[in-house]
């Protein structure tokens, strides 16, 4: 049998900062010397695939279930084409394990449907059930995603006009920990200060948004080691939410907007206390893929997060977080080379020089 080819890649390798050859046999990266191997990169900065690690592929543009693995794979490919070489699908109404290990597209972690609680949610986005059939819900769910499930602890309660826990404490609770004796990680949606003290105080493996956290809470999360993903750009949304929603509920509107306005502080608090925060756009539904370098600036610039934190969240720290191994022997070949040093100007993670996914050059 023919030996794969072998490709031959030389910069500086973050995060070690070293300048290094690693050699691409098939999938696999090794510091051994390949006689033989092509040079497809000679200098600039190297780093590990980006991840996105909260979007949603089963979800087209408006907020519609996408109709055909077809759809799936555009915006797969949207995402790869910056660079992103690495997906968290956060809930996707539309099945697609066919896609796992499709060699044209970026590496898959994903849950399967969200639950949510009935009629409170996006509409046919999720599994909608009560209280009594949660557990059995997540359980369902962690057989349908690849090791995740994904919760909906707080929407809008028209009742009382405003963000409310999904469901009682208990049941979530439960829910989380019947995930767990699922051998599924929890990704919780929450915007509410109560449902997001109720999920991290069950342990929870993530919180996407998590704009209600308290000072105490992230301080929770460091203890326990429970992963925040902030999804700025879509928090930065919630003005036309308050917008649509004033006439009718004032109190959601007003409440919403507070949220925004001091989510900053919020992430910056997190990342002080030593809460391992990742990259995650929402990317389906209301904000464009492969948007991932306008979070990764909106994490900087907004959050003064340091650019090098910056490039943890989005690259060799979330790809080890989801189990995604980096530029070390024995490795995924997934990169991205930058010419100048995106420590120095975060601004060039926009323009990948070279993009290489499962040992293949793609630019």
């Amino acid at each position: 049998m023919t030996a794969p080819t072998a490709l031959h890649v030389r910069g500086v390798a973050l995060p070690d900062d070293q300048t290094r050859d690693l050699w691409l046999v098939g999938d696999r990266i090794t510091f051994e010397p390949v006689p033989g191997a092509t040079t497809v990169v000679d200098g600039g900065f190297l780093l590990p695939g980006l991840v996105d690690a909260h979007c949603h592929l089963g979800i087209a543009r408006g907020g519609a279930p996408i109709t055909s693995l077809d759809d799936a794979r555009r915006l797969a490919r949207t995402d790869r084409d910056t660079g992103v070489l690495a997906l968290r699908d956060a809930g996707s109404p539309y099945p697609y394990p066919e896609l796992d290990d499709e060699p044209d597209l970026p590496r898959l972690a994903r849950a399967g449907r969200h639950v949510a609680p009935p009629r409170r949610y996006l509409r046919d986005i999720g599994v909608e059930v009560p209280a009594a059939e949660l557990s059995e819900a997540v359980v369902a769910q962690a057989k349908a995603g690849n090791g995740w499930v994904k919760l909906v602890g707080d929407w809008i309660e028209r009742s009382v006009g405003d963000l409310a826990p999904a469901w009682e404490a208990d049941a979530m609770t439960e829910a989380v920990h019947a995930a767990h004796r699922a051998g599924a990680r929890v990704a919780v949606h929450t915007f509410d200060e109560t449902a997001v003290e109720i999920l991290v105080r069950a342990g929870v493996d993530s919180v996407e948004h998590g704009t209600g956290l308290s000072l105490d809470l992230v301080d929770e999360m460091a203890r326990r080691r429970i992963a925040l993903v902030p999804t700025m750009i879509n928090i930065a949304t919630f003005g036309g939410i308050a917008d649509r929603a004033r006439d009718k509920f004032p109190r959601y509107a007003d409440h919403m907007l507070a949220l925004r306005d001091g989510f900053p502080e919020v992430v910056r608090a997190a990342h002080a206390a030593g809460v391992p925060i990742f990259v995650g756009t929402d990317a389906g539904g209301g904000i464009d893929h492969g948007r991932a370098a306008d979070e990764m600036l909106t994490l900087h610039e907004q959050a003064g997060m340091p650019a090098e934190a910056v490039l943890a969240a989005a690259s060799w720290a979330a790809r080890d977080w989801l189990g995604f191994p980096g530029l070390v022997e024995g490795g995924l070949a997934d990169l991205v080379v930058y010419p100048t040093d995106p420590r120095v100007d975060l601004r060039v993670v926009r323009a990948p020089q070279r993009i290489v996914l499962r040992g293949r050059v793609l630019r």
